[in-house]
This record gives structure tokens, C-alpha cells and sequence, in this order.
């Protein structure tokens, strides 16, 4: 096995590079070939895996938070389908939402490496977002409103670790600050007003946020979770049950499955895909059944 390693010394707040020395140690002693291409900016895994012959590698790994597999999926899909490689994952960043899908706990880059040489794969959706202003692929989750207004507060806030979205989560909760939607789910049209609104093709957010908890990473749907306009202590009631996904029998929160989403209105509004924040309203984002090959 050749595995090419995107490494995100920045990940975690810098605390990701104390460990390169030790996960590079157990790829040797696993017989494990790897190439590893350090980042130095935003922007540049999705360029490092876009510009390399992935021809001689068996897959492309992401060491990093879910920033880092967010880019590391974008450089691939510049690739056609034939020559794309299976991706895995090095789960050490600040969020880990999408190795916590796979069964992987935050910072577990060990039993990482142990699905890696198992070389199992899954066929598993992507969702595709074509939005004003740019176009992307997402595995995880693309967030507006609150969650992106809470994922823009916890950028600052990553210096302390695993419990800076939910801080962020709980500050941008008490602010009450709505947005009037206007969404077309699969020829259907909603419009609300509403405090959050997530399109997920998997379960978690942030560290431990168990935003969708029906979502299956492989049954070609989005899954669509909104969160209406509430009394401040309605809100700070349903907040912790976010964690183990009860959020979703509460009244105040809809939940719909769909293959598109067309986000109408309010136009300009920023979204927030796997951790990173790119590209604004309206937008239109569909779901690519088992379109990518993923280490498990």
C-alpha cells in the first residue's frame, strides 16, 4: 500500500504536528509507503491533491480536522472519476464530525491508521453544492445561520480545544437572531423563519453535535434539520439535547430527506460546509449517491 498524507500542521491549533513523528513511525512499522504533503495555507491541500499523479497511490489520506477533508475532497474531485483514489482520514484536528461517522473518536489517529490497513472500502454519497458566487463538494454538513455564526465564533475560540463549539454554539444561541428562508425541497416550498438550518449527508457537527441523527452516508438523500424561532428558554432547554440527537422531537425542530435542496432566500447569506465557510445564497445542493470510495 502507497498512501499519500495530507498533513495540516495548523490543525488543532498546532497541536497536530507534535504527533507527526509518532504516526509516521507506526506507517513504518506497518510496511506502509506514504508520501507526506505538509499545507502552509487555506486553500492548499485542495491544490496539492489536484495538482499530483495519483496514479501510484492507493488513496489519499487527510491528517487534519474536517477543514482539512473538506479541501482534501475538493482537490479530488478535480480529478475525472476513473483516476479518483479511495479517501481515508487522520482524525486530528479540532472538529472531527465526519470520523465520528466512521466510528473514529476525535484525535484517534491510531485507530485511524488500523482502518487504513485494513484497506476496506465504502461506497458513500457527496453532496454537491452550486452556489451564487462558487461550486463545491461537501461529506459532512453544509450549516447556515446559527451554525455558521456559531462556526465563525469558534474559529476564534479553537486555542482551547474540543469545547470551543460548544461554547460558540451556546454564545450565538442566546442572540436569538433569525433568518426568513425560502427552500424548495425536491419540487417542495417552505418558507420560515428560522434560527438554523443544516443540509447533512452525515450524523455529527462540530465535536460532538449529533445534528441528524437518521442521516446514512450511503442511501443517495440529503438530510435537511431547522430550527424555528423560540423563547430564549425554549432554546437553552432544547440545546443539550443536541448531543444525543432528541433535538429532533421537539416541535420547533423540522426534519426533511431529500436528493436536492434549492436555497431561494435570503440571498447573500453565508454557508458553512465541513467547517470551513464558503460561498452565499441562493444555491442549489444535491446529493451524488455513492460516488466516492472511502477507507472504513
Amino acid at each position: 500500500m502507497n498512501l499519500l498524507i495530507v498533513f495540516n500542521p495548523n490543525a488543532a491549533y498546532g497541536r497536530s504536528v507534535k504527533k507527526l513523528t509518532a504516526i509516521k513511525k507506526v506507517f513504518v512499522n506497518l510496511g506502509i509507503k506514504t508520501e507526506f504533503k505538509p499545507t502552509t495555507h487555506p486553500g492548499h491541500a485542495s491544490d496539492l491533491v489536484a495538482k499530483t499523479d495519483l496514479s501510484g497511490f492507493d488513496g489519499v489520506i487527510a491528517a487534519g480536522g474536517d477543514g482539512t477533508v473538506f479541501e482534501v475532497l475538493n482537490g479530488l474531485y478535480q480529478h475525472p472519476k476513473p483516476t479518483r483514489i479511495p479517501l481515508g482520514l487522520l482524525p486530528i484536528g479540532t472538529g472531527n464530525a465526519f470520523a465520528r461517522d466512521l466510528g473514529l473518536q476525535p484525535g484517534d489517529w491510531s485507530a485511524a491508521i488500523d482502518l487504513l490497513q485494513r484497506a476496506q472500502i465504502r461506497k458513500v454519497d457527496v453532496g454537491h453544492v452550486a452556489a451564487k458566487d462558487c461550486e463545491y463538494y461537501f461529506l459532512n454538513i453544509v450549516g447556515m445561520g446559527l451554525a455558521v455564526d456559531a462556526g465563525l465564533t469558534a474559529k476564534k475560540l479553537k486555542f482551547i480545544g474540543n469545547t470551543a463549539y460548544t461554547l460558540a454554539t451556546l454564545w450565538q444561541t442566546l442572540k436569538l437572531k433569525t433568518y426568513p428562508l425560502e427552500i424548495e425541497i425536491d419540487s417542495v416550498k417552505v418558507h420560515k423563519s428560522a434560527l438554523l438550518f443544516t443540509i447533512s449527508n452525515t450524523r455529527f457537527t462540530g465535536t460532538h453535535f449529533k445534528i441528524a441523527p437518521g442521516a446514512v452516508i450511503d442511501d443517495g438523500l440529503l438530510d435537511l434539520t431547522r430550527v424555528d424561532k423560540l423563547p430564549r428558554h425554549r432554546l437553552l432547554k432544547l440545546f443539550p439535547t443536541i448531543y444525543a440527537g432528541s433535538h429532533v422531537e421537539h416541535a420547533e425542530v423540522s426534519v426533511y430527506q431529500a436528493k436536492r435542496i434549492n436555497v431561494r432566500a435570503p440571498t447573500g447569506m453565508l454557508m458553512g460546509p465541513d467547517g470551513e465557510f464558503r460561498g452565499t445564497t441562493p444555491a442549489v445542493i444535491t446529493c451524488r449517491r455513492q460516488d466516492l470510495e472511502i477507507f472504513v
